[in-house]
């Protein structure tokens, strides 16, 4: 049989200020050759692996806290606990260390925790211990004195705990309290808090299992009303026995357990309320109140772990249709409260935390609670499921897909999440974006296991799909009833192309997406506004990351009806764009030799290095020997034939192309697109007529169009010089939604422009 009484968990205190658990195990003390001493040893007891081997130092402290802890540091920012699970381990391990260091085994630490100067040493070594003074009303203030003056010394705060200890001191203290109460003696009761607000911070073990236990602990907190620096006192011990009252909501037979959640709630409760907020100093002075709290709740939840019958108990009654609404609210909130206990356990014991849950059916619980009207009980489940997604995700996911072989889409767990999502009342959304968090951790791939036997990420994605894809989408397609988006369109969209993924491009091309995004930017006219400014901000993205086959199909099917819009160069970059693509695809070593002469070229005048660019990436470069340097001589080492050689070739080749393209458009629709499906319609008001190029000069959309800016306001067709001309006063007169730093290039080529106009516009021009 497995001796339990050396049965201990492991735990070491991290940066933090938390208690990681590094295991389960046996403890025994011997001597270690290696180690040169007698030492403690932890051996697991799921393998016997060395979890801990440390040598007992002459010099450290240890502690012994609530009977069954036994903490010391091992180095200055590395400390260790042994919790044990019976107090007579616990108490043969404290004699062997005693032993050792020469100390008797009933005092709770064996050496002072901080050293002192040696003239503190040499004042304390001429009263080996502290005598205390009377425990009367009239000496109360010499009381709060003694405790405030030995706070800064380690060596006194020692021997005032003893002091405290040996006497019984603490309850005579409370006894006086009850007598300045009735006597309504203020100045007693301000003395009274000093001096239990001191005793906290001696952050003794012993003395906190003397004011927190049952008999002292609202004494104590009442104590804790009277701050001096109050004008009234606080009411915590009202707020506890009447407004904070325990529910059972499941009968409890254990009265230790009972009697410890009780504790646990009432020393928590001190902590964060009643406490004022610790200095830094006071904060390292409260570390041994943190340590009690979190070994309660440790406790707390193993015991309640282990007691099946409460666990079928609660699990029985939230799924049970009879239980009436407020009783059903109490269980949920407390299953909430249970878990956020769990937090405090460490990862080996929140395993076996969450699996006893999974298997109580924690997961179907939670499909019929989310089910409910009530709202309250519906916010408190989403929290329990929040803690479930957060520590386990895959858990959750193989339980939606093993219920959707069994139950119908509407009711699947993860589908009432997309709905309760989808429906917040909140006007915050708050509840909606916390499940939306909780969306996204479950589908996402990186956190999908993948195994030989098993691809979680094809299984879950393609169940995903199938089964609650159309749910999430659901408001989505409502939106676009009779092929008028109501709100959303454009954002969503907008977010798709920001994916710069092929899959989606792709979609979105064979669909034809960009159709109604073009009408509604020439419907919108010369308007001003957020939808003018968003859709040329999603063309402007599009050519600024150069997605190739995004630009390649809005220029082959929207440039006729984009072309005359000049207020901003988005859209003739997008032109230039699908040009550069045209000259690559034509000849693709260019792009290779564009890297390498950009690479290779110093910065020099714009105009200067466009020009050079143009001759070098017209080169044929079949022409060109093995071993010729890419990066061109100097203008010296050329002749004007080698140099006009390839001017010309570029220059044959970009008319023919001009011819081309001006058959194709006398040919093609104002769409460009050969596609029946696109066709532009508008409202009477406008030209709608847009297969001439008169007509498509006065497009709503266009500057050239009437009453939009920078036009003459007359109404009539305007000539295409006119639009021109308009097109050149956006620098003056109408200001660009969308001011981009590349587009100088695309600035200088209007001001050549300019140069050609004849005299009588450009006066015109220059005077307005």
């Amino acid at each position: 049989m497995t001796d339990t009484r050396r049965r201990v968990k492991v735990y070491t205190l991290n940066e933090d200020r938390q208690w990681d658990d590094r295991g389960t195990g046996h403890v025994s003390s011997c001597y270690v050759e290696r180690l040169k001493g007698m030492s403690l040893l932890v051996r697991a007891e799921s393998d016997g692996s060395l979890l801990l081997e440390s040598k007992i130092n002459p010099n450290t402290a240890y502690q012994k806290q609530q009977d069954t802890l036994i903490v010391w540091s091992e180095a200055e920012n590395y400390d260790l606990a042994l919790s044990f699970q019976e107090k007579a381990g616990c108490d043969e391990i404290w004699e062997k260390i005693c032993q050792v260091q020469g100390k008797d085994p009933s005092v709770d630490i064996t050496q002072d925790l901080v050293d002192e100067s040696e003239e503190e040493r040499f004042d304390d070594m001429s009263s080996p211990g502290l005598e205390l003074p009377s425990c009367e009303l009239s000496r109360l203030e010499e009381i709060a004195e003694l405790v405030a003056s030995s706070l800064p010394s380690p060596l006194r705060r020692e021997k005032l705990a003893l002091a405290l200890e040996n006497e019984g001191y603490i309850k005579k203290l409370l006894e006086i309290f009850h007598v300045c109460e009735d006597l309504e003696n203020i100045e007693g009761l301000h003395h009274l808090y000093e001096i239990i607000k001191g005793i906290f911070l001696l952050n003794r073990t012993a003395l906190f299992e003397v004011m927190f236990s049952e008999e002292c602990i609202m004494d104590v907190i009442g104590c804790l009303e009277y701050d001096p620096s109050l004008s009234q006192s606080r009411k915590h011990r009202e707020f506890l026995t009447k407004t904070a009252k325990f529910k059972e909501v499941i009968p409890i037979s254990d009265p230790e357990l009972k009697q410890k959640i009780h504790q646990t709630y009432r020393v928590q409760y001190i902590q964060d309320m009643v406490l004022p907020t610790p200095s830094v100093f006071e904060e390292n002075m409260l570390s041994t109140l943190h340590s009690f709290i979190f070994f309660n709740k440790v406790e707390i939840v193993g015991m309640l772990q282990e007691d099946e019958k409460f666990l079928t108990d609660l699990f029985a009654q939230l799924t049970d249709e009879a239980t009436d609404e407020e009783k059903r609210q109490e269980l949920v909130n407390f299953l909430k409260e249970f878990c956020a206990f769990s937090q405090t356990l460490q990862p080996q014991n929140r395993d076996a935390f969450f699996k006893t849950l999974s298997n109580m059916g924690i997961l179907p619980a939670l499909e019929v609670i989310l089910g409910m009207d009530d709202a309250q009980v519906r916010s408190a489940a989403t929290d329990i499921f929040s803690y479930l997604v957060e520590y386990n995700p895959s858990m959750v996911r193989e339980f939606v897909m093993q219920e959707a072989q069994q139950n119908d889409d509407d009711i699947l767990l993860i589908n009432l999440i997309i709905e309760h999502m989808i429906c917040d009342t909140d006007p915050e959304l708050g509840g909606a974006v916390l499940l939306m968090g909780l969306l996204r951790t479950l589908v996402d791939p990186e956190n999908m296991l993948a195994t030989a036997n098993k691809t979680e990420k094809t299984e879950f994605l393609g169940f995903f799909y199938k089964h609650c894809m159309h749910v999430l989408t659901a408001p989505l397609l409502a939106n676009t009833t009779e092929d008028k988006p109501s709100k959303g369109a454009l954002r969503f969209k907008r977010k798709i192309i920001g994916l710069k993924d092929e899959f989606y491009n792709r979609y979105i091309m064979k669909s034809f997406l960009f159709e109604p995004v073009v009408k509604a930017f020439l419907n919108n006219g010369s308007r001003y506004n957020l939808m003018n400014s968003a859709i040329i901000e999603m063309f402007e993205f599009i050519r600024v990351e150069d997605i190739k086959s995004l630009t390649a199909h809005v220029i082959e099917n929207y440039w006729k009806a984009l072309e005359d819009v000049d207020y901003v160069q988005t859209f003739k970059g997008l032109k230039l764009r699908f040009e550069q693509q045209r000259e690559r695809q034509d000849n693709p070593k260019l792009d290779s030799m564009r890297s390498i002469l950009r690479n290779h070229r110093y910065r020099r005048d714009a105009r200067t290095l466009e020009d050079e660019e143009e001759m070098w990436f017209n080169t044929d470069e079949d022409d060109m020997e093995d071993g010729e340097a890419v990066v061109p001589p100097s203008d010296k080492t050329k002749n004007d034939e080698d140099i006009m050689d390839p001017i010309s070739k570029f220059m044959e080749r970009k008319k023919l192309k001009e011819s081309e393209e001006k058959e194709v458009l006398l040919k093609a629709n104002l769409s460009g697109r050969q596609s029946p499906s696109f066709k532009l319609s508008f409202s009477s008001g406008t030209k709608s007529n847009l297969t001439s190029q008169s007509s498509a000069s006065n497009l709503p959309g266009s500057p050239g169009s009437p009453g939009s800016p920078g036009s003459p306001g007359s109404p009539g067709s305007v000539s295409k010089s006119t639009s021109q001309m308009a097109a050149i006063t956006t620098k003056g007169g109408l200001v660009g939604l969308v001011d981009y730093p590349d587009d100088d290039e695309e600035d200088d080529e209007d001001e050549d422009k300019e140069e050609t106009l004849p005299l009588s516009k450009k006066a015109k021009l220059e005077s307005s």
